[in-house]
């Protein structure tokens, strides 16, 4: 062997090395994720559409027609007099509507509730999860939308089979924060509480399923402030980028 086949051959084995060190220290510290739907699918066109609507107060509306979507689920969900998504969200616009004294026609509110069904994934997420998936993270949404709507957003955002499960809390006929919600990504992977991260949008949901015992990552676009209910989420950011980090530090 000659001198510069040697140290072609001694730089190789270093980068190789080098190589397997950098994935060794980016070795994922949970097994998989289950994301709520909103770190992945952006709502703000439903939102945008209400002030086009209503100009001038469509912000008011969104906020409360949102408040009352998770009101009327949880109360439903309490009561045991299940209806889904899509259901409790056009029962809530009516309300938010008439509370605002807004003219809401049938029309107007055929185009907002269904503006749910065309949502579409975040700029940042393609990306984010598909770093995620090459560490070997397997991913699933768990959301208390509907199976047909979580599908719809997965084929419009070109996230065809980046999920390896997609759970509607409509399948047990319950919502989020009920623990039997959250015990449905433990079912779906197989794993215990400790392989699983849970990823949530609302501050209400990361408390949630921290009190179910998941370590939790609150996604905080809106750059809302915590829920004072006793479970803080273990980490948070505004972006979906930044979640690698956690999961795969190094």
């Amino acid at each position: 062997m000659n001198r510069r086949t040697f140290i072609a051959g001694a730089a190789a084995a270093a980068l190789a090395q080098h190589a397997a060190g950098a994935r060794a220290a980016r070795r994922p510290r949970f097994a998989a994720i289950a994301f709520d739907a909103f770190p992945i699918l952006d709502p703000r066109p439903v939102f945008a559409l209400a002030e086009t609507l209503f100009p001038g107060k469509g912000t008011e509306l969104s906020a409360l027609w949102r408040t009352r979507q998770f009101e009327y689920q949880w109360l439903r969900a309490l009561s045991r007099r299940y209806a889904d998504f899509l259901a409790t969200t056009e029962d809530a616009l009516v309300f938010a509507a008439r509370q605002l004294q807004l003219a809401l026609t049938s029309e107007k509110r055929e185009r907002l509730v269904h503006a749910y069904l065309e949502l579409q994934a975040w700029p940042d997420v393609v990306p984010a999860l598909q770093a995620l998936k090459a560490d070997g993270v397997r991913l699933a949404f768990l959301s208390n939308m509907t199976r047909p709507m979580l599908d719809g957003a997965i084929v419009r955002s070109g996230l065809d089979g980046t999920f390896e499960h997609v759970l509607s809390t409509d399948a047990i006929r319950t919502y989020k924060p009920d623990p039997l919600a959250y015990q449905m990504a433990l079912d779906a992977f197989g794993l215990g509480r400790e392989a699983i991260l849970f990823a949530a949008f609302a501050g209400w949901d990361a408390a949630g399923a921290k009190s179910f015992g998941f370590t939790t990552y609150w996604v905080n676009r809106s750059n809302a402030i915590a829920e004072e209910l006793g479970n803080a989420a273990d980490a948070q950011a505004h972006v979906l980028s930044e979640l690698r980090n956690f999961v795969t530090p190094g």
